[in-house]
């Protein structure tokens, strides 16, 4: 009678994901967003169920993914069913959101490279190459606009800032993936989570943003990718310089985030006002020089623990 259940509840999880699937293929408008919902029915199998029926239902989805869409939803499947799926198990085995978060944007990040090798080996879809067709293509009509108006002198300009658009891209792609992979991980488990507590499946609740304290070996990264930027001047274009670049974002973005939470978490001690919160962070991604001052006080909190000096002289 167990098993009955079970093969009932993965049907009809089943079929919701091939539902998924053909509104994310053939809706246009509504395709990127229910993209979102797709690892939910690999949650809720995941979450109570052991490796070898996680397994054969994996499988199942393959096949009927592959049946109902061909190649294109066979894809998309894989990579957002394999998120629902390590979400799903790890929420079994009480894991942490922040351990969640983690491993989902890896499984998100490993399907997205995997999807762009296979695209350019089996079906020579070059995402890249795409990319500059259109840069070029945008470049052109606007060369056209500007010839009609009389302005052609700033025809050359336009070139050049199509082209260092496009390096600029090529450059930071790496780092681009890699919070598409978080931002998909994060979004998926904002709407999977409240519906998962619908169901009566305990979820472990996030912490408070304010009390965030990221490793502080990720200040020493930091402080030696700029040591090695200093020491070696790696040229444009080099795979020195590919890495160095993505790795400082990457940590940048860490400390800022490290900042912006230790910022916080003075406001809640002095009783400030959320929305100057809300502004803070608005005004950190719109102003480069409020970016530096939250770097600093990340830096400063990472470094020194300024937030521990701070709680004793409360």
């Amino acid at each position: 009678m167990k098993n009955v259940h079970k093969l009932t509840e993965g049907a009809i999880l089943l079929a919701l994901m091939a539902a998924l699937i053909l509104i994310s293929i053939y809706v246009p408008i509504l395709g990127p967003i229910v993209n979102i919902a797709i690892p939910l029915p690999f949650i809720l199998f995941s979450v109570k169920n052991n490796v070898k029926m996680i397994t054969a239902f994996f499988v199942a989805a393959i096949f009927i993914s592959f049946m109902v869409t061909s190649l294109r939803g066979l894809a998309v499947m894989l990579i957002y069913g394999a998120a629902g799926v390590v979400i799903g198990y790890m929420i079994q085995k009480k894991k942490s959101r922040n351990v969640i978060l983690i491993a989902s944007s890896l499984t998100f990040l490993v399907g997205i490279i995997i999807f762009y090798i296979a695209s350019d080996a089996f079906f020579q879809l070059n995402i890249i190459h795409e990319l500059q067709t259109s840069i070029n293509e945008s470049v052109k009509h606007s060369e056209e606009l500007l010839k009609a108006q009389g302005q052609e002198d700033q025809i050359k300009l336009i070139k050049e800032q199509g082209a260092l658009m496009f390096k600029q891209i090529t450059v930071i792609a790496p780092t681009a993936l890699v919070f598409a992979a978080v931002f998909s991980s994060f979004v998926t488990q904002w709407i999977s989570f409240p519906i998962l507590k619908r169901f009566g499946i305990e979820v472990q609740p996030w912490g408070s943003f304010r009390n965030l304290s990221l490793p502080k070996s990720i200040l020493w990264y930091y402080l030696i990718a700029l040591g090695v930027m200093l020491l070696f001047h790696p040229h444009e274009g080099t795979y020195l310089y590919t890495v160095l670049i993505n790795v400082r974002a990457i940590l940048e973005s860490l400390i800022i985030l490290q900042g912006l939470a230790f910022l916080f978490y003075i406001f809640h001690q002095r009783s400030v006002a959320k929305g100057l919160g809300v502004l803070v962070v608005i005004l950190t991604f719109m102003i480069p020089i409020v970016r530096y001052i939250i770097m600093i006080l990340g830096i400063t909190d990472l470094g020194f623990d300024f937030r521990k000096q701070f709680e004793k002289k409360e």
